[in-house]
């Protein structure tokens, strides 16, 4: 169907009144309803809270009943002595994880896509996919024992006795090394569904003029996932700042503070260990007013790219 046949059928069903329309697909607009309700009650609803950001809260005198301070938990933030040091690692840490991980899954589902034997081909994505389903905390069990000083795999390898750990200079390597084994795997799933509703006669087509195995990857699959990779980009420079909080809290020890200090960490200590509730919500407050503007950031300059992945 043409494009401007597609418009033009749009255009039609948009003039219908909306009654009629609803009454139409309710049974979609019934399962819509739930969605929805789950998504007012536990998502909007509570934004009424965020004004504890700039009021002195008390839990006995409420929401209205405490004291409108204005901006001066966002100043204290601003003033802190590790302030710019949690800024720092909190983007690093999210930037490079996203520089290193996000060409993983897209590699991994190219080179899948081209096993011939399914057998294999299912066994290695049934491994690729476990460590997914494997917790935060186990995980960074395993790493504790695999980077113990006193019999761990690597330093058994390496025939050395270092405790990784409070190196302050391997805790990004740490970090993004474990994230990727542990959730790589699980990223490649949409690419494969991509992949797999790319169009065969594209490939007979290639074969037929010669073009070799990498061609084919380059001028077929990689156009074919273009869309799809732009739109995940968005999706994970919408969460830039938001560090994996449980990873960095079970891993991070007094001595690998300069490189594990992010801002995930310091607005639970703030918040739950030191009971500062307008305080931490002010800096949680902080943090996603940045990821917004990422968002926003990254958007544009997709959409100027291509104007199917630009959502808003």
């Amino acid at each position: 169907m043409s494009k401007k046949k597609s418009t033009a059928m749009t255009a039609v069903m948009t003039q219908r009144p909306l009654k009629k329309r609803i009454m139409d697909n309710w049974q979609l607009y019934a399962m819509l309803a739930v969605p929805v309700l789950l998504t007012v009650v536990y998502k909007y609803i509570p934004m009424y809270g965020i004004q504890i950001a700039f009021r002195d809260y008390k839990a006995s005198r409420g929401f209205t009943g405490s004291e409108w301070v204005g901006l001066e938990w966002f100043l204290r933030f601003f003033s802190a002595p590790t302030f710019w040091r949690m800024i720092k690692n909190t983007v690093l840490l999210s930037l490079f994880s996203l520089l290193w991980s996000f060409p993983v899954p897209i590699i991994l589902a190219l080179l899948l896509n081209q096993m011939r034997f399914q057998r294999f081909k299912r066994v290695t994505q049934t491994v690729l996919y476990a460590p997914h389903f494997i917790s935060t905390m186990v995980i960074c069990g395993m790493i504790q024992i695999f980077l113990s000083p006193s019999g761990g795999l690597i330093n058994l390898i390496a025939g050395t006795s270092i405790d990784f750990l409070t190196e302050s200079s391997a805790f990004r390597t740490i970090y993004i090394a474990s994230g990727i084994w542990q959730d790589a795997g699980w990223g490649i799933i949409i690419y494969m569904a991509t992949l797999a509703n790319i169009d065969t006669s594209l490939y007979e087509a290639a074969k037929v003029d010669g073009a070799s195995l990498f061609q084919r990857i380059r001028h077929i699959d990689i156009p074919g996932l273009a869309s799809i990779m732009v739109l995940n980009l968005i999706m994970s420079a919408g969460s830039l700042m938001n560090v994996g909080f449980e990873k960095v809290w079970l891993l991070q020890t007094d001595l690998n503070k300069a490189t594990s200090d992010v801002i995930s960490v310091y607005v639970y200590q703030q918040g739950i260990e030191n009971a500062k509730y307008s305080y931490s919500t002010a800096v949680g407050l902080f943090n996603t007013v940045i990821n917004i503007i990422l968002l926003l950031l990254v958007n544009r300059m997709a959409g100027r790219i291509s104007d199917e992945t630009s959502f808003i």
